[in-house]
């Protein structure tokens, strides 16, 4: 018998399970929202994430209308949800879908505004499917890791049915935006465009709460290097500039507005973070803060680092992990952050870098359960046949069983790559002297 070469084999392994996540999502987990739905008569619009933020900027835009006000916010309950929300109705949806975004989001979705939604939707989809993969390919030229073709097209196979991407491109999402332009700002910076990274990452703060970890340090790291680095902060505060100016030219007002939004939001929806969700209110804000500190300390010491560096990627997955912990929102889709961070483990696993036989280990059970959704829903896409009303309903949350406890793997895996790859440095800087 002939044995088929290996990249073939993990092409079609990888994309046997990135087809099977996009089955259990499409023909599983979507039969099981619309029997939820039915049972509890509970509405089902378009539930497109993109539409709050569209019809707003329409409104805005072409009439003037407060995208903030309770009045558009009912209008966008009747698109997404299929009818305005009830309080009188215990079972549905909390989250009331108002325009909880910065206002000068409105300038990235303008040239949408005047196409019917049908037609956005199909648009931004495929958008979304072009970042999702495009992403990994600039997340590679900012690790410094030169994968072979076959290398970066199982990656890109596999990013694409990864699950939280997959539930983001369903839900049309702009975390997935974000993260494309977190990513297109990491590979300007590594290729030397400063000033276009600044202004990626400008625009990157249409979801302030995902942005602001990489602005921090970003800045940081930039004022470390003044004369050199200074181009990454003109073209950030510049275009910031702009938008925030521009937002109070269309909307007097609007930033109190937005902070109101904000405030409703977290109320309505009660979101936590990770390590809250996990290890409850005190002991989670008390790991929040350690968290914050750690990575503080590693980027502290990376600060000094070239964009083209590995290190200098490698602090950008670290940060980006961070915030995934960190933020009040624990969404799956959020964790496409985590990406640059999981290259960078998988590239330092490949090397020849010996490590530790624990962190061997602690890296093989970060590897279960990053695969854990494409194991899962392999077995459910083959079972499909037989999963009868009552199993499916007890059997659809499988994939989802390790989704509180990768964020807070990946980023210590990445938080303890980050201190042996420091003391290394140490340890061949004291050799060599």
């Amino acid at each position: 018998m002939l044995k088929r070469p290996p990249f073939v084999v993990a092409l079609a392994l990888a994309v046997l399970a990135s087809a099977s996540t996009w089955f259990y999502v499409n023909r599983i987990l979507r039969a099981q929202q619309i029997a939820d739905a039915t049972v509890h008569n509970r509405p089902r619009g378009n539930l497109s994430d993109l539409y709050p933020r569209w019809l707003g900027a329409r409104e805005l835009l072409r009439h003037g209308r407060n995208p903030y006000s309770a009045e558009i916010t009912r209008e966008i309950q009747r698109g997404y949800y299929g009818r305005a929300l009830d309080p009188a109705r215990p079972d549905d949806p909390k989250d009331q879908q108002g325009f909880a975004y910065p206002a000068y989001v409105v300038f990235l979705l303008a040239p949408t505004i005047g196409l019917p939604f049908d037609a956005v939707q199909i648009g931004f989809r495929w958008l979304l499917i072009g970042l999702a993969a495009g992403s990994v390919l600039l997340w590679l030229h900012v690790l410094r890791w030169k994968a072979t073709c076959g290398t970066k097209v199982i990656l890109i196979a596999l990013i694409v049915g990864w699950l939280p991407m997959v539930q983001g491109i369903k839900l049309q999402q702009l975390s997935l935006l974000v993260a494309g332009l977190l990513a297109g700002c990491g590979a300007c910076l590594a290729g030397g465009w400063f000033f276009c990274a600044g202004a990626l990452l400008a625009l990157a703060t249409i979801k302030p709460q995902l942005a602001w970890p990489v602005v921090l340090w970003l800045l940081l790291w930039s004022g470390s290097e003044w004369r050199s680095r200074r181009g990454f902060v003109f073209g950030f505060g510049l275009v910031m500039l702009l938008l925030l100016v521009g937002a109070e030219l269309v909307l007097p007002g609007w930033l109190r507005m937005f902070v109101e939004a904000i405030g409703q939001y977290h109320r309505y929806t009660q979101n936590q973070s990770v390590l809250v969700v996990l290890f409850g209110s005190i002991v989670g804000r008390i790991l929040e803060a350690m968290s914050l500190l750690a990575c503080a300390l590693c980027v502290w010491q990376a600060r000094k680092e070239p964009a083209s560096s590995a290190a200098f990627g490698r602090a950008i997955g670290l940060v980006l992990a961070l915030t995934v912990v960190i933020v009040p929102m624990f969404a799956p889709y959020n964790q496409v952050l985590l990406a640059p961070a999981i290259l960078a483990l998988v590239c330092g696993e490949i090397s020849s870098e010996p490590i530790l036989p624990a962190v061997r280990l602690a890296r093989a059970v970060g590897a279960v359960l990053f695969a854990w959704p494409w194991i899962a829903t392999l077995g459910l896409s083959a079972a499909y046949l037989r999963l009868t009303p009552d199993l499916r309903q007890r059997v659809w949350p499988m994939p989802f069983y390790s989704n509180f406890v990768l964020p807070v793997f990946i980023f210590g895996l990445a938080l303890l790559d980050a201190w042996m790859n420091a003391a290394r440095n140490l340890r061949d800087n004291t050799a060599a002297e």
